[in-house]
């Protein structure tokens, strides 16, 4: 077979296919969530913090002046930028638990979870369970 031919009969495989496409949707759908953190959530925080630009929020690490704006300490030295790290952090935990909603919706939508057959056991085990249990008596 081909190189091709092998990468083709490989595309066309459905986990492939079904990856690709949960890539897709999950990057749009991670836009989605983070202009909901920036544009939604993180203003009313913002302003319960002074009204300043959260994502502005740093510490100076080479003596900037700390009202500095967070591009103009960067040029200045190293800044510990955590205002960004925390709003990256709630996006993250927002995506992780609108996804994890989704999945419950999703279980209760399938319904219960059908019951694992049970194998019957060969004759030759009942046999010998029915002897060790006649020779304890």
């Amino acid at each position: 077979m081909s190189m091709m031919g092998e990468f083709k009969t490989f595309v066309m495989r459905g986990n492939v296919v079904d990856l690709a496409v949960g890539v897709i949707i999950g990057g749009a759908f991670g836009r989605i969530v983070d202009s909901l953190v920036k544009d939604v959530i993180m203003p009313p925080i913002s302003m319960l913090f002074g009204g300043l630009d959260f994502a502005n929020y740093y510490l100076p690490l080479n003596g900037q002046d700390s009202s500095l704006p967070l591009a103009e300490a960067q040029k200045a030295g190293a800044v510990l930028a955590y205002g960004n790290f925390l709003t990256i952090l709630i996006n993250f935990i927002l995506l992780a638990f609108v996804i994890f909603q989704m999945v419950r919706v999703v279980n209760r939508l399938r319904g219960p979870a059908p019951a694992p057959e049970t194998l019957a056991t060969p004759e030759d085990i009942v046999l010998l369970r029915e002897i060790r249990d006649s020779l304890r008596k």
